[in-house]
């Protein structure tokens, strides 16, 4: 069951390369981006990179990581992984899960709980993110 919203940023593309696959047929997709958002409540800038394979039924299996950090010098780190479909030229939607892990004693709850997340990105490489907590 989906529980309190934990998250939610906006961000831009600031680069992508095409890496070779492990099994040297189906090419790596690297996406970076950052932008700006807000964890608990708290404002953050945030930054990330994930990884997309195209699958043979044309879903995309992606896997990421990145920081938010907020202006008072918290830094908390995610992990996450999803399953993606395209919605337009250059538009795909995401829905996966992702996990954090902090020594900020503010967000120290991130720590033992899994969220959920829907991540959106369109042609121009804008991108809107919401992640709830997953009970």
């Amino acid at each position: 069951m989906l529980g309190e919203l934990i998250s939610r940023f906006q961000a831009q593309e600031t680069g992508t390369r095409v890496l070779p696959g492990g099994d040297g047929l189906h090419p790596v997709l690297e996406v970076s981006f950052q932008g700006t958002g807000d964890l608990l409540g708290t404002e953050t800038t945030d930054i990330g990179t994930y990884e997309t394979v195209l699958q043979p039924d044309g879903t995309l299996f992606g896997e990421g990581q990145g920081v938010s950090m907020t202006a008072d010098g918290a830094t908390i780190s995610w992990h996450g992984t999803g399953i993606g479909h395209f919605t337009g030229p250059g538009a795909v939607s995401w829905r996966g899960s992702v996990y954090f892990d902090t020594a900020s004693e503010k967000f120290a709850r991130l720590n033992s709980l899994v969220g959920v997340y829907e991540f959106e990105s369109d042609a121009t490489g804008k991108s809107t993110a919401k992640t709830y907590e997953w009970k």
